[in-house]
C-alpha cells in the first residue's frame, strides 16, 4: 500500500488552517470536476483524490491521526527503511479497511455538483472505521452501493463530420441510441452518455457510456489543433507573374491572390477558415495554404526558345 500525501494533493502546507484547507478544496474541486473537463479522462481520478484529501484534512480527528502516521512514515524513510516494509498494522482503521463512499451534505459541494465518489485503499484501510455516518464539515459518510461500470466505445468520423458535427446510431440491447458528436471534435474527444453503461450488481447507479472519437486522416488537409494545413498547386506562370488561385476549405473553395514572384513553399494564412473550436462553434482556427509551384513537364520549341531568352537576360 502506498502512502498518500494529502497536503500535497490540496496544495497546502502542514500548518494550514481549517479555513485555508476548505478554500483549497473548493477551488480544486471546481477546477477538476469531470463535468467541466469532459475531454480529460484523468479529471475524475484527480477529483476523487481531492475529495479524499479534504475528508482527512477537513476532519480534526482524522487529521490528527494522519499527522501522526505521516511523522512515523517520514522517520521510517529517513532511516533508510523501504516503503514496502513499513508496518501499517498499527494504523489500520478497521478490519480489512471497509470501503466507504462520500456524499456531500448541504454545506459541502453537493449543492454544486451532486456527485458520489469512492475512496482509495489507503484511506479505507487507515480511516475506514472512522467514517461511518459521521458528518464533518458538511460531508456525510455512509456505505453506498457500488455504481455500474463505465463503458467506452471508439467511433470514427471524417474531418468534414468533425467540422460540421455529426451523429451516430448505436444499438444497445435492442434500443437505438442517437449520439450527437459536437463540431470541433478531435481524436481523443469523449462524448458522455449518462446511464448507458453497465448496470450495478448491488443496486447502485448505472454506469455511463463514453464514445471516444477518432478523426480519420483527410487526403487534403492536415489538422494541427484547430488549424488546418493544405498544399495548393500553382503553375509557374502565376507564381512568376502573380494572379489568383482557388484554395479548398471545408466549406468550399475560396479565391486567394498570389503576388508576383511567389516562391515555392510560401504559406498564406486564411483567418477563420480552420476548424471550429470545441463547444465554441462561433470561433474557428486558421487555414494555412502552402504553394506548390509546378514546372511544365514538356516544353514546345517556342516555349523553350523563350526560356532560353530569359536565361540569357539573367546573364
Amino acid at each position: 500500500m502506498d502512502y498518500k500525501d494529502y497536503y500535497k494533493i490540496l496544495g497546502v502546507n502542514k500548518n494550514a488552517t481549517d479555513k485555508e484547507i476548505k478554500a483549497a478544496f473548493r477551488k480544486l474541486a471546481r477546477k477538476h470536476h469531470p463535468d467541466t473537463n469532459p475531454d480529460d479522462p484523468k479529471s475524475e481520478d484527480r477529483f476523487k483524490e481531492i475529495n479524499e484529501a479534504y475528508e482527512v484534512l477537513g476532519d480534526s480527528e482524522k487529521r490528527v491521526k494522519y499527522d501522526q502516521l505521516g511523522a512515523n512514515w517520514h522517520r521510517w524513510q529517513q532511516a533508510g527503511g523501504r516503503p514496502g516494509d513499513f508496518d501499517w498494522a498499527d494504523w489500520m482503521g478497521g478490519p480489512g479497511g471497509q470501503r466507504v463512499h462520500v456524499r456531500y451534505g448541504a454545506e459541502g459541494l453537493g449543492d454544486i455538483f451532486g456527485e458520489d465518489r469512492s475512496f482509495s485503499d489507503f484511506f479505507t484501510s487507515i480511516f475506514g472505521g472512522m467514517g461511518g455516518g459521521r458528518r464533518q464539515g458538511g460531508i456525510n459518510f455512509q456505505t453506498q452501493p457500488r455504481p455500474g461500470q463505465n463503458l467506452e466505445q471508439e467511433v470514427e468520423i471524417s474531418l468534414t463530420e468533425a467540422y460540421h458535427g455529426t451523429t451516430r446510431m448505436l444499438n444497445k440491447n435492442g434500443r437505438r441510441l442517437e449520439v450527437k458528436i459536437p463540431s470541433g471534435a478531435r481524436t481523443g474527444t469523449r462524448v458522455r452518455m449518462r446511464g448507458e453503461g453497465s448496470q450495478s450488481s448491488s443496486g447502485g447507479q448505472t454506469g455511463d457510456l463514453y464514445l471516444k472519437v477518432k478523426v480519420a486522416a483527410d487526403p487534403r488537409f492536415e489538422r494541427k489543433g484547430d488549424d488546418l494545413n493544405v498544399s495548393v498547386p500553382v503553375d509557374l506562370y502565376t507564381a512568376v507573374l502573380g494572379g489568383e488561385i482557388r484554395v479548398p476549405t471545408l466549406t468550399g473553395d475560396v479565391n486567394l491572390k498570389i503576388p508576383a514572384g511567389a516562391q515555392n513553399g510560401r504559406t498564406f494564412r486564411l483567418r477563420g477558415k480552420g476548424m471550429p473550436r470545441l463547444r465554441k462553434s462561433n470561433e474557428h482556427g486558421d487555414l494555412y495554404a502552402r504553394l506548390e509551384v509546378r514546372l511544365p513537364a514538356k516544353l514546345s520549341s517556342k516555349q523553350r526558345e523563350l526560356f532560353e531568352q530569359l536565361r540569357d537576360l539573367e546573364k
